[in-house]
């Protein structure tokens, strides 16, 4: 065994090493990367955080406030000792007070339920989000698989074409052929070999696209372990109400009416008294600061209650209700209209999928014909009745057909996906 030989078995060890070390991934594999890793979903739960964050922020509006100060001073001449020293050269003073909303028309609870009803728009949204992300995750991952079995397709073409080339070589050095028979099988052979070049390139591409919505964002060393075999069924008709309130559009925007109705009772609460009191102590310490007996120490404290009663705004609290009520009617047909439109999509969706099925059983058909057609061709070049362009030609035919397979049951998969979608059963 010489050096040449050596070096060529242990490239292709290790290319089959590397083979086999790369991870292969199911759909659900990379459903579940993608819930966890796709930017999208990562910032539709930061937006969660976020929402959260104001929940905490709207439940402390029911505490009392704290406040505090310090403060120095220092009167120059001829302020300072003024007035036979009742205005202090120099003072220091600290205060503290206390504030506590007694009643505010119910703003405060309504607050903390328009905070909370924040959270749940966001997690309708982060919903969202990952039913679009789970789609394009499948939509991804199929054609992966598409361009997988296009590149195995391209491999048996060519073999095709290679025995075809031999055939017709070993009959053109007999004598018993033109030469233009075998030039036509060899430039068919070199456009065989560029397409599944292309087919490989395009396998790195389709990976390349599905490592992005998995947040593998430039990784090409893995595999996928489907392929285009497996059942194809037909869908049942679907429950178009039942699939439409499923959606989370459907839930968001039924979150979404209800903050408005929230924010309309909030809009009303100002026409309600509002009711605090706060309380405060203080104290200074300064020469001659106690104005009662001119001590350098003074302490103090103050309460206060205050009730605020709207009496005329000439009508602009009225107007902001009134406007609110509008966009709740404004919200409450969008939602009427997106139900409709998403019953549609739903029909859609459904039609799509049992069409798929139709293609893959007329394609099947195509590509057992095709099968048959090529055989009689092969067994008529051998007995001398047609010429090798026939052959040719039924191998076109045959591979053409084939790749119709191919593109009608990744088809399905994807319309499959799509009808989860639609009826918001994908996870």
């Amino acid at each position: 065994m010489n050096f040449r030989v050596i070096c060529t078995l242990a490239a292709a060890m290790a290319v089959q090493q590397a083979f086999a070390q790369a991870p292969v991934l199911t759909v659900a594999d990379c459903q579940q990367m993608a819930i966890t890793q796709n930017k999208k979903i990562k910032a539709a739960q930061y937006q969660i955080d976020a929402a959260n964050a104001a929940v905490q922020s709207a439940n402390a509006m029911a505490y009392p406030s704290i406040d505090g100060s310090v403060m120095g001073v220092y009167l120059g001449k001829p302020i300072g000792g003024a007035l036979n020293g009742m205005i202090p050269e120099y003072f220091g003073s600290a205060s503290v007070s206390v504030t506590q909303p007694v009643y505010a028309g119910g703003k405060i609870q309504l607050g903390k339920a328009a905070a909370a009803k924040g959270v749940s728009i966001q997690r309708e949204q982060k919903a969202l989000s990952e039913a679009d992300v789970l789609f394009n995750v499948n939509k991804a991952y199929w054609q992966v698989v598409q361009v997988k079995e296009k590149i195995i397709l391209a491999q048996k073409y060519q073999e095709m074409l290679q025995g075809l080339q031999r055939e017709l070589k070993n009959a053109y050095d007999a004598g018993l052929i033109y030469k233009n028979d075998l030039l036509r099988v060899e430039v068919n052979l070199n456009e065989a070999s560029l397409q599944l070049n292309q087919a490989h390139d395009g396998l790195v591409m389709a990976k390349l696209a599905l490592a992005q919505v998995t947040g593998m964002a430039g990784q090409t060393d893995f595999n996928v372990a489907d392929s285009v075999s497996g059942d194809f069924p037909e869908q049942a008709a679907p429950d178009l109400t039942a699939a439409a309130e499923n959606r989370p559009e459907i839930r968001l925007l039924n979150r979404v009416l209800e903050a408005e109705q929230l924010q309309r009772k909030m809009l009303k609460a100002d026409f309600l008294p509002t009711f605090g009191v706060t309380a405060a102590g203080m104290g200074a310490a300064g020469k001659g600061v106690n104005i009662s007996n001119g001590k350098d120490l003074m302490a103090s404290w103050y309460g206060l209650a205050n009730i605020s009663v709207p009496i005329f705004d000439w009508g602009k609290k009225a107007g902001k209700v009134k406007e609110q009520t509008l966009k709740i009617a404004a919200r409450q047909q969008e939602l009427d209209n997106t139900k409709e439109l998403l019953g549609l999509e739903v029909q859609q969706a459904y039609l799509a999928l049992n069409q798929s099925v139709k293609k893959i059983h007329t394609s099947r058909l195509s590509l057992e014909q095709a099968a048959e057609n090529l055989k009689l061709a092969n067994d008529r070049l051998k007995a001398g009745t047609i010429t090798g362009k026939d052959v040719l030609e039924a191998q076109t035919i045959w591979q053409q057909a084939y790749s119709s397979t191919i593109d009608s049951k990744v088809e399905y998969r994807i319309q499959e996906a799509a009808y989860r979608k639609a009826t918001g059963t994908l996870h």
